[in-house]
């Protein structure tokens, strides 16, 4: 990699968060390492192919060609950084938080941090992390202090897939240090990107405002979703309801109920909250516990909701065919990461259906198994069709004129007598 004024730069994970901070690093002249262990990923990011919406592959190749960015599965890329910062994925195992990529990462890390050099985590997790696991591992790699020898911040991913207005570099990102010459590297960094940097007193702050931001969106949307069971049985449209309460210019947030919650963000991070809270404290986070429960079986209830549909027109759900329009969590991404359809794809299977999907977001690798890849303008062919997305390209007011009942729990499908609501 070329010398450049700014320095070198390593981004360990190079998915939806990674990558993003690697490309927009090397646009304004950092020399950026981008490090994943996937050698499929690599593969692609070596040919200028982007496997992320939100970077395209003219950007990718801009950098590449600039010498300003190179992907590899080996951390030999790391020597001599000034920057390195940590985007690895934070699952839950069983309900309890699994650190072990950045375990990983920060052991593989260790032995390239010199004096002067910085690391960042961004990875979503519980507050301590950074400071109770992440810098002894680096310590005892690397033979160095932190805050002496070396410098450790927290600045939490705030990537939102698919969204054409609030990039990373238009989101405003909280930064963190372990101390004050920490938190100045740290936003030195970011600042050279990002339109806005929000400093704040420690990590563990910064760790825990990451996790109140998507609790606070767990509650309400598990709110609304239960709202509009009851709404069903009572006869109320709550999508009339819902836009109505939200002409309320102050005290009112709209939220709007779906088939339930996707992405690492909404079904994971208010679990670890709710985790450290039971473990270090002894009490149960009530609201998050509720919020799981709820939002967890609204595949369930979708499912109730396409067999009474399917029995209203005298079928069984045992050998109809279920067209899903839409399969990633969200629209216009493919990405498919806690997804509600696969929870739906397993529930229908299980009792006997045929299910299909349309999905033109979704790569091939990621697709359901024993799940057959239909186009939309199949859906007259199907028993039934669920709508779960509205990506762009979806013919959804085609789906109005079928002649087979649509359930939508999107709101997006035009009236018609054949469309039913969540």
């Amino acid at each position: 990699m070329k010398n450049n004024a700014r320095g070198k730069v390593v981004v360990i994970g190079q998915g939806y968060v990674g990558l993003p901070v690697a490309v927009c690093a090397a646009e304004v002249g950092w020399d950026v390492a981008g490090i994943d262990l996937d050698q499929r990923k690599v593969g692609l990011l070596q040919q200028g192919q982007s496997p992320v919406e939100d970077i395209s592959d003219a950007r990718l190749e801009a950098v590449a060609n600039a010498g300003r960015y190179v992907a590899s599965t080996s951390y030999e890329l790391a020597t001599d950084f000034d920057i390195a910062v940590i985007s690895v994925p934070t699952p839950l195992r069983d309900t309890r938080p699994d650190l072990t990529f950045i375990e990983e990462a920060g052991a593989a890390l260790g032995p390239f941090v010199s004096p002067g050099s910085t690391v960042i985590l961004e990875s979503t997790t519980y507050p301590g992390t950074t400071e109770e696991l992440l810098i002894p591992i680096l310590e005892q790699r690397s033979g160095l202090q932190a805050g002496e020898d070396f410098f450790v911040g927290y600045s939490p991913e705030r990537i939102d897939p698919g969204n054409s207005r609030y990039g990373l570099k238009e989101t405003p990102k909280i930064v963190s240090g372990i101390d004050a010459s920490s938190l100045e590297r740290v936003q030195g960094f970011f600042d050279t990107f990002i339109e806005r940097t929000v400093a704040v007193s420690g990590t563990r702050e910064a760790e825990l405002a990451k996790l109140l931001e998507n609790t606070f969106r767990h509650v309400n949307i598990a709110l609304v979703n239960e709202l509009a069971q009851f709404a069903g049985q009572l006869g109320i449209n709550v999508w009339e309801a819902i836009d109505a309460a939200a002409t309320k210019p102050f005290g009112f947030m709209k939220f709007t109920p779906g088939p339930g919650v996707g992405g690492h963000c909404l079904p994971i991070d208010p679990s670890y909250l709710s985790w450290q809270v039971e473990s270090q404290l002894g009490h149960a986070f009530r609201f998050v516990d509720l919020a799981n429960d709820i939002n967890n079986h609204m595949p369930d209830y979708v499912v109730q909701r396409v067999q009474d549909l399917l029995n209203d027109q005298e079928r069984s759900l045992k050998g109809s065919t279920v067209l899903l329009a839409g399969v990633a969590y969200k629209p216009n991404t493919g990405d498919v990461r806690e997804a509600p359809s696969l929870r739906i794809i397993e529930l229908l299977q299980a009792r006997g259906a045929n299910v299909v999907a349309a999905d033109p977001f979704v790569p091939e690798h990621l697709w359901p198994k024993a799940v057959e890849r239909w186009d939309l303008e199949r859906a007259d062919q199907a028993n039934v069709v669920v709508v779960i997305n509205d990506h762009e390209g979806f013919d959804l007011s085609g789906l109005a004129q079928l002649g087979v009942p649509v359930f939508d729990t999107r709101n997006v499908v035009p009236d018609s007598p054949n469309v039913v609501r969540l």
